[in-house]
């Protein structure tokens, strides 16, 4: 039997006064409140109760039996209670991933906000430009830059960004401006891997998705020397939108081929569940959305 389920239910006849008064705060049947009564009594070996047609009294050992169940039941209710606030409470481990430009200039400025609000969270904030398996990982969040393969995580919408080319007013004055990306075969390239792992460049030619092949005078995979390059006049760069915008606002770097470039490509936050979500995790991911979210739109263009 369950036995804690049985004290339960005898602290409940005795509270209400009567089996049937236990059944109706139970919200089950007076026959079963009955057979548990007995059960219970059969188990202990003791009447615990003096049962008239009219009313019930309480044995010796009934009213000691009594008294430690309603203890007992005060201290696991007292039990299950701390643990669910503990439950409520983000604590642990937190494991956090974002492409590595974006993260370093959008995400992790976020995350040093939100474990100041949650110091009992401890974050770690994981910068690849790759996408990672989650699952396999341990990663509990994640931000993707692009379409998502159909899956069964959970994907919330921050914005967009898009592939702009670009290259210093240095470059542009001593080759002119590329005025179709056909042209980009007679132009100087800085190809950031991390963006674009092929020799070509996608473009939107009336409508349609095309691609055009680039003659790539430096390849590599870090950003920064990527942007670097293009910033001291090394030739043209593709980079996504919020990657060159402040070197744009800045004047340091000019975009080109704005009538070609392809529809902007969606940025979501992801996670694994949306059941039974940790409270760490609903606490970040409630945090960062907004946040997220209006970054996001600040470095569109």
């Amino acid at each position: 039997m369950d036995k804690l389920r049985a004290m339960a239910i005898f602290v409940q006849i005795v509270e209400a006064g009567s089996l049937t008064g236990a059944a109706e705060r139970l919200q089950t049947s007076l026959t079963s409140v009955v057979r548990t009564l007995a059960a219970l009594e059969q188990v202990l070996s003791v009447r615990l109760l003096n049962r008239t047609t009219r009313r019930i009294t309480l044995t010796d050992e009934g009213r000691e039996y009594f008294e430690r169940c309603r203890r007992l039941l005060a201290d696991v209710e007292d039990a299950e209670q701390a643990l669910s606030a503990r439950q409520q409470r983000p604590t642990g481990r937190l494991a956090i991933t974002a492409p590595v430009m974006f993260g370093r200039l959008h995400v992790a400025p976020l995350v040093t906000d939100f474990l100041t609000a949650y110091p009992q969270v401890r974050v770690e904030l994981l910068l690849l430009d790759r996408a990672v398996d989650m699952l396999e990982e341990g990663i509990d969040v994640a931000i993707r830059i692009g379409s998502l393969p159909e899956s069964s995580l959970v994907a919330i919408p921050l914005g967009t960004t898009r592939y702009v080319v670009c290259a210093s007013p240095d470059y542009l004055g001593r080759h002119g401006s590329p005025l179709h990306p056909g042209d980009l075969k007679d132009h100087r390239c800085v190809r950031f891997t991390g963006v674009t792992p092929g020799t070509e460049w996608e473009f939107s030619c009336a409508g349609r998705p095309e691609r055009f092949g680039i003659s790539d005078i430096l390849a590599t995979n870090q950003v920064d020397a990527a942007l670097d390059a293009c910033t001291k006049g090394l030739g043209c760069g593709r980079f996504l939108a919020y990657q060159v915008h402040d070197l744009m606002a800045e004047g340091r770097l000019v975009r080109v081929l704005q009538d070609y470039e392809p529809d902007a490509r969606p940025v979501n936050l992801i996670y694994l569940h949306s059941r039974l979500l940790s409270p760490r995790i609903r606490a970040f991911v409630d945090w960062a959305v907004a946040r997220l979210r209006q970054r996001l739109l600040a470095v569109s263009v």
